[in-house]
């Protein structure tokens, strides 16, 4: 299994932009650090751009969903899909265009080039236009920035955390008291608010990543 690095979803600079001070380092980048894993962890979605990344994923139907959004196919990263034959059959790399169209996040699996027929016959007795049972991508996924509105949710959530470090539901100083919001304590967690904003990120469990 390769792991990959993935950067914090902000900067200590937008933090204290956010909040319009300065803080210390080790302590804005930790908030960083746990706000953007939360994010991530919600969505299931790397978020930040990740090159030549390389999954199983199951077939079964005629279109196939990439697990990592959005797809990135260019000149600088192309996109491999491989059919895996079962039990030891042939893999067979397709073509986009001819075996399979794409569409956004979306692979169609094209009607192949053979003999009229109900199965596509070699190399695997399927129903015509329906993906393998397992298919392999080598593929790019991710944006080249954050999306504003999930730099918005990491941002409150990293501020959320900076404000109660000590994980205080009450602050008494003499005559002050300031009492915190419930999601700061034990560290900030996702609101629903936050999880509405996520939710068109969210993304599927269906994929494993090879070595």
């Amino acid at each position: 299994m390769v792991t990959v690095s993935l950067p914090p979803l902000a900067t200590v600079a937008h933090l204290e932009a956010h909040l319009d001070r300065s803080l210390p380092a080790a302590q804005a980048e930790l908030a960083i650090r746990r706000a953007s894993a939360q994010v991530r962890k919600y969505t299931r979605q790397t978020i930040t751009l990740v090159e030549d990344d390389q999954v199983e994923v199951a077939g079964g139907e005629r279109v196939l969903r990439v697990p990592q959004r959005p797809l990135v196919v260019d000149a600088d990263h192309p996109l491999t899909v491989v059919e895996l034959g079962d039990f030891g059959g042939l893999d067979y790399t397709l073509v986009e265009g001819r075996d399979y169209e794409r569409l956004g996040n979306e692979l169609t699996r094209g009607y192949p080039y053979h003999p009229p027929g109900r199965l596509m016959g070699w190399p695997w007795g399927r129903v015509r236009g329906v993906w393998a049972p397992r298919v392999r991508l080598t593929y790019s996924h991710g944006h080249a920035e954050v999306p504003d509105d999930i730099l918005d949710v990491v941002l409150d959530l990293a501020a959320m955390t900076v404000s109660n470090p000590e994980n205080l539901r009450v602050e008494q100083i003499e005559d002050y008291s300031r009492t915190y919001s419930t999601e700061t304590i034990g560290g900030a967690a996702l609101t629903a608010d936050h999880k509405e904003v996520l939710r068109a990120y969210r993304g599927g469990v269906s994929s494993v990543r090879l070595a």
